[in-house]
This record gives structure tokens, sequence and C-alpha cells, in this order.
């Protein structure tokens, strides 16, 4: 029985194997092109003569005498100091997770733990708060901000980001704590331990996948942000993806889209990497409680 069950026809095994490998190539094309055309010049990546251009480098080569260059990120790196906005991110990135986490952590638990009726109603705030579209609670924070002068620097975004980010964090670590019996917390308690204790000596440490998960999320909200970055930071400030769209908005310099190709796989590799480095830890969270043993 048991062999029949795990027995699939073969039209099946092939129609799954080219389904798979269809979604591969698509999903993986966008950035396999960009990452090749990186190494070309303005000439061959947007030839509107010739669009094989882009695969043969043909006016690449006549320039450089090769059909691959690094002029796009030596223009994007050191030319126009991309590496600031990379530290700029880095920056805003660590803030905010380390923040939200810090807040989100604490507050899911005292929640998780609470009998109250109001803690319902507090999340479904929450929830609303974070659907709502971004561009409209920044908006709110430019008046004071331009009234204290405090408008464009890093950790005016970070407290924005942060206050945008913290309903999401507070509604899935709580998802999280649930799942964990109030059991270990009375046993904690039993052997000596506060309830703080018993929180960072026994509950942290099985919560680890949620939090990694929550973080990582945590992560990308403040990578990829385009538009508080963009209203609340000043020129000399920018994270990367603002910096990105300052290459595009001035396509009249010869170079600068390449510029842009350039940091845009500059920004979206370390992403391939950080998500195949925590895939289990994010697997592990997002499945956490799924199943009771």
């Amino acid at each position: 029985m048991s062999t029949q069950a795990k027995y699939r026809p073969t039209w099946l095994k092939v129609t799954s194997v080219a389904f798979i490998s269809i979604w591969l190539v698509m999903a993986a094309f966008p950035f396999v092109w960009t990452l090749w055309g990186s190494f070309k010049i303005e000439l061959d990546f947007f030839s509107i003569a010739d669009w094989t251009n882009a695969l043969t480098g043909e006016n690449t080569e006549r320039t450089y005498g090769s059909p691959f260059t690094g002029v796009g990120y030596e223009g994007a790196w050191i030319k126009e100091e991309f590496w600031r906005n990379v530290i700029n991110t880095l920056l805003v990135c660590l803030f905010v997770v380390t923040t939200s986490l810090t807040i989100g952590t604490l507050g899911a638990y005292a929640l998780s733990r609470s009998s109250y009726n109001y803690v319902f109603w507090l999340l479904i705030i929450a929830l609303i708060f974070r659907a709502m579209p971004p561009i409209t609670l920044v908006s709110g924070y430019l008046p004071p901000f331009f009234q204290y002068n405090v408008w464009g620097y890093l950790p005016t975004a970070i407290i924005v980001l942060v206050a945008i980010n913290q309903p999401f964090t507070l509604w899935m670590l709580n998802s999280f704590f649930q799942k964990i019996p109030q059991d270990l917390d009375e046993s904690a308690k039993v052997d000596g331990c506060t309830q703080f204790q018993a929180f960072r000596l026994v509950i942290m440490p099985v919560m680890w996948p949620g939090v990694i998960t929550t973080g990582l999320f945590s992560f990308l909200l403040a990578y990829n942000d385009f538009a508080v970055t963009t209203m609340l930071l000043s020129e000399s400030n920018r994270t990367m993806v603002p910096a990105i769209n300052a290459f595009l908005g001035t396509t009249q310099t010869e170079g600068n889209v390449m510029f842009a190709v350039a940091a845009v796989v500059s920004a979206t590799a370390p992403l391939f990497i950080l998500v195949m480095f925590f895939q289990r830890h994010i697997v592990a969270g997002l499945t956490a409680g799924a199943v009771k043993g």
C-alpha cells in the first residue's frame, strides 16, 4: 500500500520537473540577465539597433578590448561612492532589527501571557497600522521633523522604520510565543526563576527560530525600503535603494544607467547569500508549532 502511495506516473514526474525548471528559469532570469549586463556598456546592454549586442558585447569590446568590463562597478563604487550608501544601509538595518526585536520580544511575550481581553484588539489595531501604506505614515512625521531640524539624518529614518515595522514584529512574535506552553514558565518559576529569568533562560532558547525569522523580515523591510528613506534622508545619508534611484534619475549623464545596474547587482547579491545561509532557520521558524509532539 505504501509502495503504491509513493509511486508516481512517469508523465507526472516529467511534468513536475518541467514545471519546476521553467519556474526556476523565469525566477532567476531577471537577476542573471542584470548580472550579465552589469559587465557591459550602455550601448550594448540597452542597444536599440540590435539586442544581441547585450550578449556579444560588441561595443564593449570595441571600447575596452574585451566583451566584459567593470567600469559600471568602478563608477558606482568609486566615482559615485556607493560604498557610503552601503554603510548607511547596514547601519539602518542593524538598528532597526535590534530595536524591533528587543521591543517585539518583550512586548509579544507579555501579550501572549496576558489574560486580558484587550490583547486581541490591541493586536488587531497593530495589524491595521501595518497594513497602511508607509507613505501615509511618513507624511505625518515630516512637519515635526522639519520643525525640530532633525530631517535628513539616519536616526530619524530608523525611528520611523521601527515604528512602521513594530506592529508586524509584535504580531508575528506573539503567534510564536503562543505556541510555547505556559507550563515552561511555571516550571522555571518553581525552580526559583523570576518572570524575566524564565523569559531569558527558558523561553528565548526555544524561540530562536521564530526570532531569526522575524528578524530577517525586519531586515528585509529596512534593506529594501524606498518610500521612508527617500523622503527622510538627505543626499549625503542615502541608503542603497534611494541611491540607485538617483542614478536612474540622471540618465542624461553617460554611464549613470550602468552605475545603477552595477549597484542593483551589488545590492541584490547579499540577499541571496543571506537567505541561503538562514534558510533552515526560516523554515523552522515558519513551521514552529505546526506539529506538537
